[in-house]
């Protein structure tokens, strides 16, 4: 009976160790075909190599010439190749940010996903790679230069903005795209043109996608203490030229005009996936990523649905689009909705104020989520600081940079109206 229940007991042993040793079979997504995403450019050329997919693909796309998608839906020749290309690579591929062939890489993944999307979403689906990263080493940098843990009194005398141009200006690459867009944004065509709006924007999209995100998070999210410091936060992009115009557009108007450009559409899909409130986090962020939030607001800069800081109050932060829902009609609710994706977003709120605080997110459940309030604004207009020039020894061409407490809709205890002017030497 021994020697039995030995045999039995080695004979479990030797069945077990080799289906250990063996292959195992696939499990989970595997069994459907599932595929690891490629790039939209690569997923292109395979496709390509491959006669049924390639052909299929140039149905598709004589289909999305010139129709709505409606249209496109209602011929079987179009559903018969959206059909086939969804078990293609081409279904699953995404893009890189800043990557060489990235309007090409756009334009591929469009023509797939615009045919699958049930008519016009609200959130589309990001056509980006997820942004796995996190901001801690560009945090622990901005905290030693927002002053954390240093005196406070010292700390509050500090305009992070202007250190942050400082810093910007002893970087080559830093002071030459951001002299350029400058440059470009502030020269006034005519009278009633103040600039070349579609130029500005594109040197803008080339600061913010070219220099390193220590550098321009620092200038775009820095921490401030009073008006001058926030109203030169404000002046990042240029608001007279890439951001405000004579009149405010539709918000959902503004947003279908972005959706008619592959990398407007894009910027946008990719700022509501990675910015859009979620309840079910510390920090009301997605996956509690600030990386991810703080990169894609930054990549929707440079588009006629560029964000700002609404106006120069130094610690409620407020951020919007030039524009408003007045004459929504019976799409006022989803025009709200929209707008308040920017105005009243706690998440996007708490990674601008995590930043220019210097404090990282920290996923512990012993420490409670990162709340950010709004505070009341502030009546009494404060002192203008003596440090307001970017002078450093690098240039001495001058730029500046001026603007109206009233015109940014604040109150002054006094009568007259108080402008507040920034000069710097960028060349």
């Amino acid at each position: 009976m021994i020697l039995a229940n030995a045999f039995c007991l080695f004979f479990f042993l030797d069945e077990t160790l080799r289906s250990l040793a063996s292959p195992s079979s696939p499990q989970g997504p595997e069994l459907h075909g599932w595929r690891p995403p490629v790039d939209c450019v690569r997923a292109n050329e395979l496709c390509a190599a491959e006669s049924n997919c390639s052909s299929r693909y140039r149905t598709l796309r004589q289909c999305l010439a010139g129709r709505d998608r409606n249209t496109m839906l209602a011929n079987k020749e179009c559903q018969a190749a959206l059909e086939v290309l969804q078990e293609s690579p081409l279904y699953d591929c995404r893009c890189k940010r800043g990557m060489k062939k990235e309007l090409q890489c756009l334009q591929i993944y469009w023509s797939i996903h615009l045919g699958l999307t049930e008519g016009e979403e609200f959130y589309e689906a990001s056509p980006y790679e997820p942004v796995t990263a996190r901001l801690s080493d560009i945090f622990r940098l901005a905290s030693i230069f927002s002053g954390t843990g240093a005196d406070p009194a010292v700390s509050t005398k500090s305009n992070h903005c202007l250190d942050a141009a400082k810093a910007c200006n002893l970087n080559d690459n830093c002071k030459k795209l951001r002299s350029s867009y400058i440059s470009i944004c502030n020269r006034e065509i005519s009278p009633t043109e103040r600039c070349n709006r579609r130029k500005c924007h594109k040197a803008l999209r080339q600061f913010f996608d070219r220099v390193p995100s220590e550098y321009t998070y620092r200038m775009l999210f820095c921490s401030c203490q009073d008006q001058a410091c926030a109203e030169r936060r404000r002046q990042t992009i240029l608001p007279s030229c890439s951001y405000e115009d004579k009149e405010k557009p539709n918000c959902l108007d503004l947003r279908s005009l972005c959706r008619t450009d592959h990398l407007c559409r894009s910027r946008l899909a990719d700022f509501h996936a990675n910015c859009r409130a979620s309840y079910q986090t510390l920090t009301s962020c997605p996956t509690d990523n600030y990386q991810a939030c703080l990169g894609s607001y930054a990549g929707m800069i440079g588009f006629d649905i560029t964000p700002n800081y609404v106006d120069s109050s130094p610690t409620g932060i407020v951020v919007s689009p030039w524009c408003s829902c007045r004459g929504s009609g019976n799409m006022e609710e989803e025009c709200e909705k929209f707008l308040k994706d920017f105005t009243e977003n706690p998440c996007l709120r708490n990674a601008i104020q995590a930043f220019g605080n210097g404090t990282d997110v920290n996923l512990s459940p012993k420490s409670p989520p990162f709340q950010a309030t709004q505070a009341p604004r502030v009546d009494k207009t404060p002192s203008l600081p003596d440090d307001l020039s970017d002078s450093t020894s690098l240039g001495t061409s001058v730029i500046s940079t001026c603007t109206s407490v009233q015109d940014q809709g604040l109150k002054a205890n006094n009568s007259k109206e108080l402008s507040m002017c920034f000069t710097e030497r960028l060349n």
